[in-house]
């Protein structure tokens, strides 16, 4: 059984540019399908006919992420010279996507007759800006012009509003018939004798402004063909050579596994590169192809032990778009990193704050506990002496902005018309309920951002100790254990045994039992002594489904095991969970839940993890529920996957000391597995952990460089002040 998430549909993607249509390789006007890049949508409306009569299809699918094909035959078409029998033509539409994308077709005649026909093709454009083709609610604002060049053989379509351009060229090229336009279509006269074919590359140009994004130069069966040294195919085969090779005995792990570097190494934006290995990762396809805050430092934590490369361009963009000003239209403060960065009509026109929007409350920690992790993987020190004053600007921010009432923990609230609600990474409007279900207003300090900065300024304390800067690193932690203390006092609720999930605007403990403290166990702000309780609390059927740790209890009225976080399973959050369960030392507990990830990846199409699923309960003859909407391939949840192997082998790395430290606990499900290229600093070490009568053992190989390999567990933060 392979269960698929949402509409049946195809998805090509590369850097910044998408195409998806339905499985005919057709578009229809209503749904999130088209051609997308810089969230604008450049082709809306894409129908394929012989004689005007539709295609059937037989068969399609993605080739690998930036490829698709569809297979097709036709109907009975009558013409004037005779019949042509059903299913006696093939036409195979191939497309691939670079800038622009290149389509492919092949039309075969397998008949006996003569075959004479018109294959027509139709095309509009709306330009929709994404929020509103998401919305489902399009405001046209400028002016649309649609022109065929008779000359060139191109169709051209306008559009423009003031200063805002945007244009798509349909060029066929290298066709066997000439192409014509009549009736809003470009029609090829088509004559094939028995056994003969047909062929035309037709190419989609892109342009934005004075950018034109232009399609890889050759067909299909070259772009896909690991033989030929295209820049695609060598792209992709760079980011597989690079990054940490796993092999392990469990096939489903293995899977899981090679199909998350895929889709981490798909959602790559080459927009933002810096160098051939510095990566940004987009969040998700089809809604997300762009830089977010949150889920851009999230993924870039989670591909620690696989490649350095995100960390480099994750923090680099986000130092460079950090706040320096006071804008309540984009809940901006000096110092504050963003939350999501959007170029589209609505943005360009200042119709949303989105230029960058700074709505979210845990960036600005996150990326604290980025720099310190990427410095601790890479053992570079330019990090911290290049990004200083970005360090200051994020300290500074979360004294002064981030505490809004001055009582020593994190609260949100936005101040813009168009802003969101909730500004944590449950950022739905409806994410955060009291225990009766109903929803709490803002301002709202969330039990993870106490966590977030006290990690944060527990992992500065070392780098400021590191730099000489003792002060301030001992300032540092005086905060944190303060933090810590008042953390415990106010949160920890007796009468239920587990953190509030928040403080309302009366500072009341918001006693809600949701997934949110499980990151405070990643973040070790937990006291130990409480930690059980938390796993505990976790792990009830009320909260773990089987296939997940669930958003939000069952036993709450607002929970709904199909809503987007009132109950739905995350799996980023999960990843997150299981280091915190390694963390205080529940090692069985956190190979529970790699487990049940593993098993429910195994159900999705290709295991190939979604954003989310549904929270509905594991029993004898049930799978995982996709929710409809889930973005795939999503960034984050495809991280998960290598979180999951984190928390089982313990890595940690100490590149600043040349050391690497493991704590593996394999369970029985996993008894070998072998990472192999795995970067820490200026080394790379092979890791092998294997089952030796029911304990686990393992060995290190340096592959390059020098890397001392010690046992050593996790653990929580000292926050002993000398």
């Amino acid at each position: 059984m392979r269960i698929t998430v949402g509409p049946p549909i195809l998805t090509i993607n590369h850097g910044g540019t998408f195409m998806v249509t339905d499985l005919d390789g057709q578009i229809q006007q209503d749904g999130f399908l088209g051609i997308f890049a810089e969230d604008t949508r450049f082709l809306s409306y894409y129908a394929c006919y012989a004689n005007g009569s539709s295609w059937v299809r037989l068969r399609s699918t993605t080739t690998t992420y930036y490829a698709s094909r569809v297979y097709l035959t036709n109907p009975k078409i009558i013409t004037e010279d005779r019949t042509i029998e059903q299913n006696s033509l093939s036409l195979i539409i191939s497309r691939t996507v670079e800038y622009g994308i290149h389509e492919d077709l092949d039309l075969t005649n397998y008949g006996l007759q003569p075959a004479n026909f018109t294959l027509e093709i139709a095309l509009r454009s709306d330009f929709a800006d994404i929020f509103e083709v998401d919305s489902g609610q399009l405001v046209r604002r400028g002016c649309l012009e649609t022109n065929w060049d008779n000359e060139e053989k191109e169709l051209h379509t306008i559009y423009k509003n003031k200063d805002f351009f945007r244009s798509l060229i349909y060029q066929p090229r290298n066709y066997d018939s000439q192409p014509h336009y009549a009736n809003g279509r470009i029609n090829f006269e088509i004559t094939l004798e028995p056994g003969e074919s047909w062929h035309a590359c037709c190419n989609y140009i892109l342009v934005e402004n004075d950018r034109r994004r232009e399609p890889i130069h050759i067909c299909y069966y070259k772009a896909v063909d690991e033989e030929i040294n295209t820049e695609l195919e060598e792209l992709y085969r760079r980011w597989l050579d690079t990054v940490t090779e796993v092999t392990v005995a469990n096939e489903e792990v293995y899977r899981a596994y090679r199909q998350s570097v895929s889709d981490t190494g798909a959602l790559r934006l080459y927009d933002y590169d810096f160098g051939p290995d510095v990566w940004l990762p987009a969040a998700g396809v089809p809604k997300f192809v762009t830089l977010f805050g949150r889920d851009s430092l999230i993924v870039t934590l989670q591909n620690m032990i696989t490649h350095p490369g995100f960390a480099r361009g994750t923090l680099k963009k986000l130092a460079q778009l950090q706040a320096t000003e006071m804008d309540d239209w984009r809940d901006a403060q000096p110092g504050k990193i963003l939350h999501e960065i959007r170029k589209g009509e609505l943005a360009h026109f200042q119709k949303i704050p989105h230029t960058p929007y700074y709505g979210t409350a845990d960036a600005t920690a996150l990326y604290l506990i980025v720099l310190h992790d990427a410095w601790k993987w890479t053992g570079d020190d330019s990090l911290l002496h290049n990004y200083r004053d970005v360090i200051l600007g994020c300290l500074e921010w979360i004294d002064r902005y981030g505490d809004l009432d001055g009582d020593g923990f994190q609260e949100y609230q936005t101040r813009s018309p168009n802003g969101i609600e909730n500004q944590g990474w449950k950022d739905s409007g409806d994410a955060i309920v009291y225990p009766d279900g109903s929803q709490v207003k803002s301002p709202k300090a969330l039990c993870e951002l106490q966590g977030y900065v006290f990690d944060a300024w527990m992992r500065m304390a070392e780098i400021f100790d590191y730099l000489d800067d003792c002060d301030r690193a001992t300032h540092l932690r005086t905060k944190a254990a303060k933090l810590q203390a008042q953390f415990e006092e106010v949160f920890w609720c007796e009468d239920i045994g587990f953190y509030a999930l928040a403080l309302d605007p009366d500072k009341q403990p918001v006693r809600t039992i949701t997934s949110n403290p499980g990151h405070c166990l990643w973040s070790g702000i937990v006291s130990p002594k409480r930690a059980a309780q938390v796993v505990q609390k976790l792990l009830a059927p009320d909260m773990y489904s089987g296939w997940g740790i669930r958003t939000l209890s069952a036993n709450n009225p607002g929970f709904n095991p199909f809503s987007y976080h009132r109950g739905s399973i995350w799996p980023h959050d999960n990843g997150m969970i299981a280091l915190g369960f390694k963390r205080y030392g529940f090692k069985e507990e956190a190979s529970r839940l790699a487990r049940d990830l593993f098993e429910a990846t195994s159900y999705f199409a290709n295991y190939r993890l979604p954003e989310l699923y549904s929270g509905v309960a594991r029993e004898p003859g049930a799978f995982p529920v996709p929710y409809i909407e889930a973005n795939v391939p999503q960034a984050w949840a495809a991280g998960s996957i290598f979180h999951m192997l984190q928390a089982i082998l313990g890595l940690q790395a100490d590149a600043p000391n040349k050391r690497l430290y493991v704590d593996p606990c394999l369970p029985h499900w996993i008894p070998d597995i072998t990472l192999s290229r795995l970067e820490v600093g200026d080394a790379c070490v092979e890791l092998r952990f294997w089952q030796e009568n029911g304990v686990t053992r393992w060995d290190a190989s340096p592959q390059k460089g020098e890397i001392e390999v010690k046992e050593k567990s996790w653990q929580p933060w000292d926050v002993e002040i000398d």
